[in-house]
């Protein structure tokens, strides 16, 4: 039995949901599977290529909807997680019984835990240490914006090497290790430590980068990298910088994409935040309520920059709103 597991790549989140479902298909569904694991990324244009669910079963987790019939297990928490009505209708229609989906849950790793508990009878103690870094991180369940940028606990080093990942073949060798070793031991194996001090430095400069390019006004940050390569930064740099605002908006670019990140600061006392998610969606994008994002093609830099501009005009004026 070939089992293809579809995750969201770059993304410590992603990666412990494939490691999570592995653990839990091989000790309640078959043991003796094998398993081949492919990343995915929001990009513009089709975000599926049918003619990869080649498995025998394949499984999608922390990623969008497919109504392919080929796709036999679906988790995912995200707000935005159908692309279409058809696909959500389809999805509302579904009879197998392995397929899921709560947007309620911080992290898709939690979620496939507690589901495969409840529904399958899978122990996920083993694991917990993995389900909680899953939650804290995805979830943003940090003591402030230090904690998450000064990088000290093996899953935000872990999770910094994950999300500047340029190599495909690395993360799928990964998600078997994190199923089964703790986070310390697999951040001080020599293949993943000696990573560490180059992103460290390169974390450093995106600090510094961010300081100089960022602005914050009526609450909200904006900020244009598209001249660095600094996709995959740390998305609480902004409020580490500037802990008074309650918003972020950021501009970056990568060989595949030209991205506008949107985010909210977890520690902000406002007593209002817009629904990002939603913002992002009438973009083509979509996320959470409090974080999300919007996918152009490369050489659409214009388009992006006007979205992006548009974006801070309503969050700065929803703030002064909200703050007066």
């Amino acid at each position: 039995m070939r089992v293809r597991v579809f995750y969201h790549d770059k993304c410590f989140d992603g990666a412990c949901s494939a490691a999570l479902f592995t653990r839990f298909y091989r000790e309640r569904i078959r043991e003796h599977a094998q398993f081949e694991y492919m990343g995915l990324v929001h990009r513009a244009g089709a975000l599926f290529n049918e003619a990869d669910f080649t498995g025998d079963e394949n499984a999608i987790v922390d990623f969008k909807y497919s109504a392919s019939p080929r796709i036999t297990w679906w988790f995912d928490h995200h707000q935005s997680a159908f692309l279409t009505l058809a696909d959500a209708s389809h999805f509302e229609q579904e009879q197998s019984n392995t397929k899921f989906y709560d947007p309620d849950f911080r992290s898709c790793t939690k979620f496939i835990a507690v589901v495969t508990q409840q529904r399958f009878g899978f122990d996920p103690a083993p694991v917990n240490e993995l389900v909680k870094w899953a939650d804290i991180i995805d979830g943003a369940l940090y003591d402030g914006p230090q904690t998450a940028v000064e990088m000290k606990e093996p899953a935000m080093k872990l999770t910094m090497v994950i999300e500047a990942n340029q190599d495909p073949h690395f993360i799928p060798g990964l998600i078997p290790r994190l199923a089964r070793e703790p986070l310390a031991e697999i951040v001080a194996a020599r293949e993943i430590a000696q990573r560490i001090p180059p992103l460290m430095e390169r974390h450093r400069r995106s600090i510094e980068i961010l300081r100089e390019r960022s602005e914050c006004k009526d609450g909200t940050i904006f900020f244009d990298i598209t001249d660095y390569e600094l996709e995959g930064y740390n998305k609480f740099i902004p409020y580490y910088l500037h802990p008074a605002c309650a918003y972020s908006v950021g501009l970056s670019k990568s060989s595949f994409r030209t991205k506008v990140s949107v985010g909210s600061n977890p520690w902000a006392p406002l007593s209002h935040f817009e629904n990002l998610a939603k913002i992002c969606e009438r973009y083509g994008g979509g996320g959470h309520a409090r974080v999300g994002a919007i996918s152009f093609p490369p050489d659409k830099l214009d388009i992006a920059r006007r979205a992006a501009d548009e974006i801070v005009a309503e969050l700065r004026a929803s703030y002064r709103a909200n703050a007066s």
